[in-house]
């Protein structure tokens, strides 16, 4: 299938990964399992091997979802002293309910970004003399 930007529009990014679409067509899936990316698309055929979003989704969810959620442990622990399984039934939870439905969006998120933006592997370039 051509790479025809006539024939397949950019896609917003967040739109797409969020749901776990193809960054090109929007309609197939990105995703084969809960993290791992399918081979390629089923719809376009848009090879995924491009896509390479490393620790970028571990980043941001620990940044956001299990910081404040070991603060809200911490602030609890400190403040009121519960027993241990105050932790086990609600501190535990709340960080896993934090941290682990976030990383498949923005895994796709990042994925469809590097799509959208043509992102690559950086190259050194060098001058002739």
């Amino acid at each position: 299938m051509p790479n025809d930007s006539a024939q397949w529009p950019p896609l917003e990014p967040w739109r797409v990964g969020i749901r776990g679409r193809c960054p090109r067509c929007g309609q197939g899936r990105l995703f084969r399992g809960f993290l791992a990316l399918a081979p390629d698309c089923e719809v376009c055929g848009l090879d995924y091997a491009f896509a390479d979003p490393a620790d970028g989704p571990a980043f941001f969810v620990i940044c956001f979802g299990c910081v404040p959620s070991v603060f809200f442990a911490v602030w609890a622990e400190i403040t009121y002293e519960p027993s241990m399984w105050f932790h086990v039934l609600v501190s535990l939870p709340v960080a896993l309910l934090t941290c682990i439905p976030l990383l498949r969006p923005l895994k796709g998120w990042l994925v469809a970004s590097q799509f959208h933006h043509k992102a690559e592997e950086g190259k050194l370039v060098r001058q002739e003399e």
